[in-house]
């Protein structure tokens, strides 16, 4: 066990006996993960950070029952990723179209038509993102941007193997599909540049 999870384990241990200043420490370390999941299920911040306060506030109810065996981490995406898949099912989950800038590099650079072609790569891929269905989104997030295994997506979501690695690849065709246009045009620019 490295120094890092003998201290995180025995500052939920502390919790685990009602160590509000333990846990606090516990939620500075996995806060930014547990966002990250939650905005990219849910895409929008202020939601984002209504399911993380949640999910935090549930681990505190539940961490008395914690298996100190386990990481926290994926227990804490788990808990975020099931509470953003929730919102994004409900009846009153209305998501707002992104704003303008969205995906865009900060600053002028010097080249504006490179800017563009980012952000617009950016805009087809995070339109693409929000069309899968809530527990595809969530299972690709999970290993395409928090690197997890199948193994802990399956923990983390209360899944077996074999089912994240269906949602996986049926995300990924869609993915697939509805980039193609955009993949199509951004190749033709390359070699229309190259000559």
């Amino acid at each position: 066990m490295s120094p890092d999870s003998r201290d995180e384990a025995d500052l939920l241990r502390k919790a685990q006996g009602g160590n509000l200043f333990a846990f606090e420490e516990i939620v500075r370390r996995h806060q930014r993960r547990a966002y990250a999941v939650a905005l990219r299920i849910v895409r929008r911040h202020e939601v984002a950070d209504d399911v993380v306060q949640d999910a935090f506030l549930r681990a505190w109810q539940s961490i008395r029952s914690f298996d100190l065996a386990r990481p926290f981490g994926p227990w804490i995406a788990r808990i975020a990723a099931n509470l953003a898949i929730n919102h994004v099912r409900s009846p009153q989950a209305r998501e707002e179209a992104l704003p303008e800038d969205h995906g865009e590099t900060a600053g002028g650079g010097a080249d504006p038509l490179g800017q563009a072609l980012e952000g617009e790569a950016q805009r087809a891929l995070q339109s693409a993102l929000h069309a899968l269905p809530a527990e595809q989104r969530a299972v690709f997030v999970l290993r395409a941007v928090e690197d997890l295994s199948y193994r802990e997506i399956a923990d983390a979501l209360g899944l077996q193997v074999g089912t994240v690695m269906s949602r996986l690849h049926r995300a990924r065709e869609k993915l697939a599909a509805a980039l193609a246009p955009h993949l199509g045009e951004a190749r033709r620019r390359t070699r229309a540049e190259e000559r």
